[in-house]
């Protein structure tokens, strides 16, 4: 293993009506701050009169930020961080997904600097302050309520980009499984692809003696693949609901990426795409991650996919590539039992921007650490993916 640094400084309040401490957690830190969510859902469910009605009765006042979108643009990240200067608001409380929570760490990046918020996801300014930010999760699948980490897209240059800090980790998240049994079927999907793409990122790794982090990983994977099924049947199950939960919130905060390097090529990948046709995030992640894996497989990187089927999916076979390849096909089986895509064509992509993708894909050079990609090992993966 390698050396690290272990400090996951979120507290999460797990559970049903865990959201009365909500007052007591955000006074200790200000009474003047900004909520962020997204659509009219969190008002259809009454969630939003619950959280106004807690910070009223908490004598805490607040503007408010809506109509977040997924994908979350720089444009309302620049209009939250305006509003948090003009108001001189203190905290922000992130009600929603992982679009509006991102779209939250933003704006307490940027309401703490005097430039422009997108400086930090080109890489040129480094953050060294952030308003403390609060999350009341609505949708299991970014893990972004327990890590430092933000994705934001650019409209004007069709670009989505990343950054992290642990200035960014939330100061505490509220995570009651209830509040996701509205959710349609299609976001549950691709929640739970994006919790198992997060897993695979850390799972493939270059390092070979990461035994306790790798069966934390697979037992998380076991989790999704237990339960995600059972949610497209019964989206109301409380249990698989809040299996599936803190599953997100595990395979991004860190734990079982402790001790080895992640590969992410399949994430940086998926952003290219979803940068240039606006997909959901989950659907390009389900399409990306078999493209993938078969890219990759090799006589040098097999034990790795050896010990994902047998571990994860129980496969076996007549040798160890017949072994990965069978790993490889289960992977695309729970994907498609879970009404997701396949193919890029299946969300109406076609070749005629491949180069753009492979552009955006490696603008800060090549991906992955478990296999080097460059330029044109992520143009083939594109086009095996049409």
């Amino acid at each position: 293993m390698l050396n690290f640094n272990y400090h996951v400084p979120t507290k999460i309040l797990f559970g049903k009506n865990k959201i009365e401490g909500l007052g007591t957690e955000i006074k200790n830190i200000s009474d003047n701050i900004l909520i962020v969510y997204g659509s009219s859902s969190i008002k259809k469910t009454g969630l939003y009169e619950t959280v106004t009605s807690i910070l009223k009765k908490s004598s805490i006042s607040f503007k408010e930020l809506s109509e977040i979108s997924p994908n979350p643009r720089i444009k309302i990240v620049r209009k939250g961080v305006e509003l948090c200067k003009k108001h001189s608001l203190k905290f922000i409380l992130a009600v929603g997904g992982g679009s509006v929570i991102d779209t939250s760490k933003a704006i307490a990046a940027g309401a703490c600097c005097n430039h422009d918020a997108w400086d930090f996801f080109l890489r040129k300014a480094q953050i060294k302050e952030a308003l403390p930010i609060g999350t009341i999760l609505t949708l299991s699948a970014t893990g972004s309520e327990m890590n430092g980490f933000t994705v934001i897209s650019n409209e004007e240059t069709k670009e989505k980009l990343s950054f992290g800090s642990d200035l960014l980790r939330p100061q505490f998240s509220i995570l009651d499984p209830t509040y996701t049994y509205t959710l349609p079927a299609n976001q549950t999907s691709a929640g739970i692809a994006d919790i198992f793409s997060h897993i695979l990122e850390s799972y493939f790794c270059k390092e070979k003696d990461t035994f306790l982090c790798d069966r934390i990983a697979e037992a998380l994977m076991k989790t999704c693949i237990e339960f995600g099924p059972i949610l497209l049947k019964e989206p109301d199950n409380y249990n698989a609901r809040a299996q599936i939960m803190w599953a997100s919130s595990l395979a991004l905060n860190s734990l079982i990426a402790s001790g080895k390097t992640g590969d992410w090529a399949t994430h940086y990948i998926e952003h290219a795409i979803s940068a240039v046709y606006d997909i959901t995030h989950g659907f390009g992640l389900a399409i990306i991650t078999p493209s993938w894996m078969e890219y990759v497989l090799s006589v040098d990187t097999v034990y790795k996919f050896v010990s994902y089927a047998e571990n994860v999916w129980g496969v076996t076979g007549k040798d160890n590539m017949d072994i990965a390849k069978k790993g490889i096909e289960k992977t695309k089986e729970f994907f498609k039992a879970l009404d997701l895509p396949l193919k890029l064509s299946d969300v109406g992509i076609d070749d005629k921007k491949l180069d753009e993708m492979t552009d955006k894909a490696v603008m800060f050079g090549p991906l992955g650490a478990f296999k080097i990609l460059e330029k044109e090992d992520i143009f083939k993966i594109l086009k095996s993916s049409l």
